[in-house]
């Protein structure tokens, strides 16, 4: 008799397989945020126009997502080609010592606790429904159904700067001049606890720590950045 999960249970599972992702994208929010808006802080502490804050915000925001978005692709394609070649060697391995690979299944359950009769019956039960998958799963820790997606996740990164970007965009395009400087770093900070702690919550960490510290870090980026602006402009 098969046994229903209750439903918050349900949803609890199908909620942790997309954490991941949807942690990197909040991530990359993240970046987009505090990079471009310390950018064009930096810039406008320097008083630059609204015309030359606006081509370096959107200029940050361009590099910004074709970087994320390539290095994204070159690592989680790296990624996958580790795990197809192991998951190649594997099958090979399944083909030519099939008792062999058996037994080192046996093992690994043996050292997660259960008898050496256990092991054997449920390393043979397993084994009859698609052995590849078992071994990639308990001795590779490789989980065929998430494979690394390099596609998705360099759209997702690329997407995700641009959202966090656009923000302090917007700020500056929109404020007056005199409290242009201010009202960018003010929502930027905002933005980034907020991001923080959706981040937080995502991992299973406790919000008001994760808010806390990207509030000191954003804080701290800003300054430094409009400092460095200000004697930039003045020493130019």
């Amino acid at each position: 008799m098969t046994r229903l999960l209750p439903d918050h249970l349900a949803a609890e599972r199908h909620r942790g397989g997309r954490a991941a992702w949807l942690r990197a994208a909040v991530l990359g929010a993240n970046d987009g945020l505090i990079s471009t808006a310390a950018l064009m802080v930096g810039v406008a502490a320097a008083e630059g126009e609204r015309s030359t804050i606006l081509v370096a915000g959107i200029a940050g925001l361009t590099a910004g997502a074709l970087s994320m978005a390539a290095g994204e692709y070159v690592s989680v394609s790296s990624q996958r080609d580790t795990e197809r070649a192991d998951l190649e060697r594997e099958r090979a391995e399944l083909r030519s010592d099939p008792d062999i690979e058996l037994a080192e299944l046996e093992q690994i359950y043996e050292r997660r606790g259960l008898s050496a009769e256990l092991a054997n019956q449920v390393a043979v039960e397993l084994s009859r429904v698609d052995p590849l998958a078992i071994h990639a799963r308990d001795e590779l820790g490789i989980d065929m159904a998430s494979l690394a997606r390099p596609v998705q996740a360099s759209v997702v990164s690329a997407l995700s700067f641009m959202v966090g970007a656009i923000l302090p965009i917007v700020v500056v395009a929109l404020a007056p001049a005199s409290s242009r400087v201010v009202l960018t770093m003010v929502v930027t900070i905002v933005g980034l606890v907020v991001l923080g702690s959706i981040g937080a919550r995502l991992g299973g960490a406790p919000p008001g720590r994760a808010a806390i510290r990207v509030f000191l870090g954003g804080s701290l980026a800003l300054a430094i950045s409009l400092g460095i602006g200000r004697v930039t402009g003045n020493v130019v």
